[in-house]
């Protein structure tokens, strides 16, 4: 999985933590990030990567600009979307290798007893996915 750059520093900085393999570290890193909002003190502790990551305009995961390298990636086929809670359900899936479609992140909890997802934030309400997968991109 390609992370953007500040990401992958970050989980590197965690590795460094005894006891902490890289699967641990991309957990720390992703409960950081969605944790700790920009702008606030605390973000010194993510090494500026609370302030140069932001999240892709198309799915809604960790990116540095515009789109994540997910997203930006030229052989994805825009014609399968898979929604998931979480960056963290990006990442498994891309190291399987078996999925080249897109990715939208509901960056919440999915609640089926409770008919639909929980967004953590009013930005991941379906009407930010409905434009998207009515117009096929």
């Amino acid at each position: 999985m390609l992370y953007p750059p500040s990401l992958s520093r970050l989980i590197e900085a965690l590795r460094c933590l005894p006891g902490v393999g890289p699967k641990s570290a991309q957990r720390m890193a992703f409960h950081l990030l969605e944790r700790i909002p920009r702008g606030t003190r605390d973000r010194r502790s993510t090494g500026g990567a609370v302030d140069r990551l932001g999240h892709c305009r198309r799915c809604r995961m960790f990116a540095e600009g515009e789109l994540c390298p997910v997203c930006a990636a030229h052989g994805r086929d825009r014609s399968l979307l898979c929604v998931v809670e979480s960056p963290a359900d990006v990442v498994a899936i891309e190291q399987s290798g078996s999925f080249r479609g897109c990715y939208f992140v509901l960056m919440g909890h999915l609640s089926p007893l409770d008919g639909w997802a929980r967004p953590r934030s009013a930005s991941t309400r379906s009407s930010t996915c409905s434009p998207r997968v009515r117009s096929g991109r």
